[in-house]
């Protein structure tokens, strides 16, 4: 019970105690210094504070019994008025340790409005910005673990179910070998996911590009064409790749993975026998490469989410993908120096990578 009591007293007047012994030791040695130096200036006879009648005028305490009233009177006064307007002045000290204490506790919703000292109100912005990243990375981290959970339950689940299917009797040919095309599209589908995030997690964790060479963009983009056609034929899409040779400085192997992910994004959300086209560009500095593809225009709010991990536009996660490819995407030209843009018409979607010619 004791303890409890001293840890609130120490809690409640700690930093307000040490500010007022602060300055009652600052105004204490300011006293002491000057009723020194007023005695030494006396003996060196330059200044007299007495009459010649004075019978303490040779005493080497008597000047500084004159003025020790005045500098009692000074630290009294002086600590008196420390101690009253302190906890007006630590005010903002103590709103920032209680939001301090919320941000511990998991709730990063608090924000500090400290105004009057410019050095307290640019700690008010930065803690209100650090709020709001935790916010973000908190939201992700849920949004990452809800959405992959959900990502591998399902395979999962189909799996197992069409695999106790098989164990019947009485199936037909045809249902036999459409239960197995099912776990086999299932098993690739898991398969996939974890491929992509062991690559999400390689990628993440590389700061620094390696084996950089001379890249040709455009041979790249055919050969990522070709690798996907059986997906925009089934769609009966029209490709137009019709560009020039560009090269640019980059690792080969990563920036593979840059189209094949956006192709392979462009032709998801492409309307039945819609348009997919390529254009490349450049100018002195810098390539642009734009995949276009008709559809349906991306808002504003998923056009800001369409780059983090795990999202999918189609909420109800009907259509196939993990939602995970053009976050790898945007990590690979980041660490190209490049960037990575999107831009939504009424009836079309353009993704345009720019990367760094050298």
């Amino acid at each position: 019970m004791k303890m409890n009591w001293y840890v609130k007293v120490k809690k409640r007047f700690g930093l307000t105690v040490s500010l007022v012994l602060f300055v009652f030791c600052i105004i204490l040695a300011s006293m002491l210094l000057a009723g020194l130096l007023v005695i030494i200036l006396h003996h060196a006879g330059a200044i007299n504070l007495w009459n010649e009648a004075r019978p303490e005028q040779g005493n080497v305490f008597a000047p500084f019994r004159a003025i020790l009233p005045m500098m009692v009177f000074s630290i009294i006064t002086g600590t008196a008025i420390t101690a009253f307007f302190s906890k007006k002045a630590l005010r903002p000290i103590h709103k920032f340790i209680k939001a301090t204490q919320r941000i511990a506790e998991g709730d990063f919703n608090v924000q500090l409005e400290i105004n009057g000292i410019y050095e307290l109100e640019e700690l008010s912005r930065s803690f209100n910005k650090m709020a709001q990243e935790l916010s973000s990375i908190e939201t992700l981290r849920s949004d990452f673990v809800n959405n992959f959970s959900h990502e591998f339950k399902t395979p999962i689940v189909s799996i197992r179910g069409f695999a106790k299917l098989l164990k019947w009797q009485d199936l037909t040919d045809e249902q036999r070998s459409e239960y197995i095309d099912i776990i086999i599209n299932e098993s690739n589908r898991l398969t996939e996911l974890s491929t992509n995030v062991l690559n999400m997690a390689k990628i993440e964790k590389q700061n620094i590009l390696t084996e950089i060479n001379s890249v040709n963009i455009s041979e790249q983009i055919r050969t990522s064409i070709l690798l996907l056609e059986k997906k925009w034929t089934d769609k009966k899409l029209y490709v137009n790749a019709d560009f020039d040779e560009f090269f640019c400085q980059a690792n080969e192997e990563l920036l593979k993975q840059v189209w094949i992910n956006i192709l392979d994004n462009a032709i998801k959300y492409a309307d039945q026998r819609g348009l997919i086209e390529v254009n490349i560009r450049q100018d002195q500095n810098t390539l642009y490469v734009s995949i276009k593809n008709t559809g349906s225009k991306i808002s504003p709010e998923i056009q800001e989410k369409i780059f983090d991990k795990f999202y999918q536009g189609d909420a109800s996660r009907s259509s196939e993908g993990t939602g995970i490819g053009l976050a790898i995407s945007k990590k690979i030209v980041d660490l190209h120096n490049g960037a990575i843009r999107v831009n939504s018409g009424p009836d079309h979607v353009i993704l345009t990578v720019e990367l760094p010619l050298s």
